[in-house]
């Protein structure tokens, strides 16, 4: 019998725990395309004929409609119906995988890769909204902690899992891999999730007032956010600032973001409810989910390219320098999931993993060009065992306060914020790799002159290739540092996060 007291959640009859594995098996496979394909990208842009500033599109464009969609999901959600708007994501997902593993060209792969970050970006925010209205507010940790399993640990197997199936198959299984799990989700999507009365009324309620399209602010939202995922990504490819295409891209997604918040503060019917952010805890929440972001996407690229770089490592042994520290994950999610709010108040959790965090990246600016591969998968353990302490606990606050009817579209903020800190800080790895690399090359290649005793200029090429190696090991050495400094800056924000009562209701 359906819980009287959830008059929003997705179960019904059934039990939530099966619901929730059932919701999180799309998810995984969608947040696990986001790193898959990126070990096998040489390999793609070969068979298409295309250059490698080319190729860089193929991840550009998954992002960019990922980005555009994710801010109006909870909009959607509402407008369409929940189960139906999930269901209709996954399947345009597992189409346009089919249609990314058979394309032929550059612009037919592009087109489907639009389509599958479409489809893609509305699965987690639907997801979480449905995890949210399914569990009481004592279980939301436990139940965020298999949520959290999905986030944190596949971009950890991605790599592992694309390496593999390029050394051994080809590039076209990343995407065909997709078909069977998209199936296998639609089927049972359909047939154990309820879409409740209670969403159903409200749909037929918001439909008969009109319906009040947000076009304007749907507007800004595709230019605002589209052009600051191409921004990001293309920022050192094009040279920075110094590209009058990066510079017009930051203008008109700086003009456009700023227009939308003032847009959108006085539409009554918002395409993205920026008021939501008023909610103390959920405001803040937005904030870390960001540096989570920013911290576990822009790592999860630096150490596989460390170790491809410098260390020699193929595309499988250094995704598997990731799967140890996604092990770790897998182990320790349950354990947050229990502690939180129950033993200690989430608060204090992200506090002292937060510190931890910043600690992990300080102590991994120690790393060598001698370090083996254990030495590497360690220093990513002792990144991720953190991770659940901030997950799930920002997961559970950060819908404390929050009008059960806005959780569609508070999800969709908060896995907004996710993605634009992952935006962002693989944008700022990328960048301060190459600008530290120039400067440390510059510095150890004053030492190197006629007088040092080597057989000049005939040693010159190998002498420069280590000096070029060391400049390179210092540069990630340097952004490890600057990592572990952000972490450990933001620590006062989370003293303002709110104490959940233990049992408490949700707000109405």
């Amino acid at each position: 019998m359906a819980d009287p007291t959830l008059p929003r959640s997705a179960a019904g009859d059934r039990n939530p725990w099966l619901i929730a594995v059932v919701l999180s098996i799309a998810t995984f496979m969608e947040v696990l395309d986001t790193t898959i394909a990126n070990v096998a990208l040489r390999h793609i842009g070969g068979n298409l004929a295309a250059s490698q500033d080319e190729s860089t599109w193929i991840l550009t464009s998954y992002l960019v409609s990922n980005a555009i969609i994710l801010p109006i999901s909870g909009w959607l959600a509402n407008v369409i119906g929940r189960k139906r708007f999930y269901m209709i994501c996954v399947a345009l997902f597992t189409i346009s995988s089919f249609l990314c593993a058979i394309s032929q060209t550059l612009g037919m792969m592009l087109v489907a890769r639009v389509l599958q970050g479409i489809g893609g970006g509305g699965m987690a925010p639907t997801e979480q909204s449905m995890f949210a209205d399914t569990f009481p507010v004592e279980k939301r940790a436990q139940a965020f902690a298999l949520y959290g399993f999905t986030v944190v640990s596949a971009p950890a197997i991605g790599p592992v899992l694309g390496g593999w199936l390029t050394d051994n198959f080809s590039w076209h299984w990343v995407f065909l891999i997709n078909l069977p799990v998209g199936a296998l989700s639609l089927a049972l999507v359909g047939w154990l999730v309820t879409e409740p009365a209670l969403l159903q009324q409200e749909r037929r309620e918001l439909l008969s007032k009109g319906f009040d399209v947000d076009y304007l602010g749907f507007l800004l939202v595709v230019v605002g956010f589209g052009t600051l995922q191409i921004m990001l990504d293309r920022y050192q490819l094009d040279d920075g600032f110094s590209s009058g295409f990066i510079v017009t891209l930051a203008a008109v997604s700086g003009v456009s973001l700023a227009t939308l918040v003032v847009w959108e503060l006085k539409h009554p019917h918002p395409v993205m409810n920026i008021r939501l952010l008023s909610y103390r805890a959920f405001g803040i929440s937005c904030g870390l989910m960001f540096l989570v972001g920013f911290l576990l996407i822009s790592t999860t690229q630096l150490l596989p390219q460390l170790a491809q770089g410098l260390l020699g490592y193929d595309a499988t042994t250094s995704g598997m320098t990731l799967a140890v520290g996604g092990l770790a994950t897998l182990v320790l999610m349950p354990f947050a999931g229990i502690v939180t709010g129950r033993l200690i108040q989430p608060k204090w959790l992200i506090l002292i993993a937060v510190i931890g965090l910043g600690w992990s990246m300080v102590r991994a600016s120690h790393l060598d060009l001698d370090v083996g591969f254990w030495n590497i998968s360690a220093a990513r353990v002792t990144q991720v065992i953190w991770l659940p302490f901030v997950f799930i606990p920002i997961s559970a606050v950060s819908y404390v306060g929050l009008p059960p009817n806005r959780n569609s579209e508070g999800s969709a903020l908060i896995n907004l914020m996710r993605n634009l800190g992952g935006g962002f800080g693989v944008s700022f790895v990328t960048t301060m790799l190459e600008q530290r690399t120039q400067f440390h090359h510059a510095r150890l290649a004053e030492h190197i002159t006629a007088y040092n005793g080597y057989a000049w200029p005939k040693a010159l090429a190998p002498i420069n290739a280590v000096v070029q190696a060391q400049a390179s090991v210092m540069s990630y050495l340097d952004v490890f540092w600057l990592l572990g400094m952000i972490a450990l800056l933001v620590w006062p924000a989370i003293l303002f996060l709110p104490r959940v009562p233990k049992g408490a209701a949700p707000a109405h």
